[in-house]
């Protein structure tokens, strides 16, 4: 895998790039929708690709529970599985050991724990983190790391450091010894930890740079910490990882984040905001979060969102689209995600536009200014 950087505004950290993949080429700065189960919820791979997807994800921890790794190797992989052709990145599988396991132990082994699904016992170690995303067979893969909650004392946060980087040790000797089961080459993004902690944040980057080919991630924000003490943790993690690799802020978030994240040097995003918050009824418009489920919209047949590069945006009216939601009509949950991973890749794009032009500074102020008056942006 190779990253090529392109351009560079001169008063911010913003950049964009080209990311060389085996299956494909990502442009970034690139926000990447979440597929946790193999699957974009309510999206099928052309809808996908429609809305200017360019890479997605998948979810170790859950693909592992269901179907199995054994299946989805038997169809040849995620890719052949999911039927989509273009790059996939999968989540070690820690930040859901973590959040959503019971009775989970955590140690210098790995960690034990009990599905959330069924109750059944499993442990999860660096070296089978690798095991079951070599079968997934996912383009980046991330390292098995330790995510401590935001509210974590500074001890919790400096064992979780030190873990981590001995956990990405063994991820890399079980990678060493176990090449690719499919024909093409898979990269490991290490995670760097320290929550708002700047020297450990510093600590854990120094050590795990030298596993870095072509990619570093920033874990262990946006977990319940203070909103400015994130972005001024990510403002100094633009000082400490790799220029000529792209930076990738794990779980992040509002479109305000992404703004504020890509003036500080970030390249790739995730986060389950724009589907989840689209299947509860809000919808993100160039005005503002509305909640299409709103009695007020009844008798509004105005386009949900004129604005959108998305046909569906001008084509369904407010009232359409909340009725649709009223009687639980699947169609409103496919619309208001599709909705709203097109706001989010038509952000990403104007980004990379504003910084290719060089008016990356000016414009991006603007529009953070616009966003703070507007509800959920």
């Amino acid at each position: 895998m190779q990253f090529t950087l392109q351009n560079s505004d001169s008063s911010t950290s913003a950049r964009t790039g080209i990311l060389k993949t085996d299956h494909g080429e990502i442009e970034t700065p690139i926000f990447m929708p979440v597929g946790t189960v193999g699957a974009v919820k309510t999206m099928a791979p052309q809808e996908l690709k429609d809305v200017g997807s360019q890479i997605i994800l998948g979810n170790t921890y859950h693909l592992y529970l269901r179907p199995g790794i054994d299946v989805i190797n038997e169809a040849g992989g995620l890719h052949k599985f999911n039927s989509w052709d273009k790059p996939i990145l999968t989540d070690s599988g820690g930040f859901q050991v973590f959040s959503l396991a019971r009775l989970n132990k955590i140690s210098d082994k790995g960690v034990e724990f009990q599905s959330h699904l069924d109750g059944s016992r499993h442990l999860f170690t660096p070296e089978f983190s690798m095991e079951i995303q070599r079968n997934l067979g996912a383009d980046i893969i991330m390292a098995f790391d330790e995510c401590p909650p935001g509210d974590s004392d500074d001890k919790t946060v400096r064992d979780a450091v030190e873990r981590t980087t001995g956990w990405m040790k063994r991820c890399q000797n079980w990678l060493n010894g176990n090449p690719e089961l499919y024909d093409f080459k898979q990269t490991v993004f290490p995670i760097i930890q320290g929550s708002v902690n700047h020297e450990l944040r510093r600590k854990s980057a120094e050590e795990l740079y030298q596993y870095s080919t072509c990619g570093m991630a920033i874990g262990g924000l946006a977990v319940g910490e203070e909103k400015n003490a994130m972005m001024d943790t990510v403002e100094f993690c633009d000082t400490v990882l790799p220029k000529d690799q792209p930076r990738y802020l794990m779980g992040v978030g509002k479109p305000s984040d992404l703004l504020k994240s890509v003036r500080r040097g970030v390249d790739m995003f995730d986060c389950v905001m724009p589907t989840r918050n689209g299947r509860n009824g809000h919808i993100f418009t160039s005005h503002g979060v509305i909640n299409i489920k709103n009695e007020k919209f009844k008798h509004d047949f105005s386009p949900v969102e004129p604005n959108s590069s998305h046909a569906w945006g001008r084509t369904f009216s407010k009232s359409y689209v909340r009725h649709l939601f009223n009687i639980n009509e699947v169609l409103g949950l496919r619309i208001a995600s599709t909705l709203n991973l097109s706001y989010y890749l038509d952000l990403m794009a104007a980004m990379r536009h504003q910084i290719n032009e060089g008016n990356f500074d000016t414009w991006s102020k603007s529009l953070l200014s616009d966003m703070e008056n507007k509800k959920g942006m």
